[in-house]
């Protein structure tokens, strides 16, 4: 009688947690690199439907802290604009969807968005760190 109770809970459980996984598109982004050596921030997929989407963040690197910041574009070409006297995104310029920020070398981070139609640049913006290499664009379809 307990093993028919427990297995209805866990089939009750899974019913629950199921929607809630299969009603978004995650998206695995890996950040590497060190200071001054190359850099790199890794989506996958780099295309996705329109929606509810989590970005799960990994910080690969051994001794530096990153972040991750997603900034929906005007066009896939628009101008990133670049404070070059202080090696940063102005991020004041750009709409941000939202930010994984002071991710410890090692961990892990997720930030949940709704995705409309378009290009994302998804991108590390502590000092220097874009311009080495740590950015990425994002392709959003129908």
């Amino acid at each position: 009688m307990k093993r028919i109770a427990i297995l209805t809970l866990a089939a009750a459980l899974a019913a629950v947690a199921a929607p809630a996984f299969a009603a978004g598109t995650m998206i695995n982004v890996v950040e590497t690199g060190e200071g001054g050596q190359p850099m790199g921030l890794k989506l996958e997929p780099a295309t996705v439907k329109a929606g509810p989407a989590t970005f799960h963040v990994h910080n690969d690197a051994m001794t530096e802290e990153h972040e991750m910041i997603v900034v929906k574009l005007k066009s896939p070409d628009d101008k990133i604009p670049l404070n070059t006297a202080k090696h940063r995104v102005d991020e004041k310029k750009l709409k941000s969807l939202g930010e994984v920020a002071d991710l410890k070398p090692g961990k892990d981070g997720e930030l949940s968005v709704d995705l409309k139609p378009g290009t994302y640049l998804v991108f590390c913006n502590i000092k220097g760190h874009y311009e080495a290499g740590m950015q990425n664009k994002l392709t959003v379809t129908k």
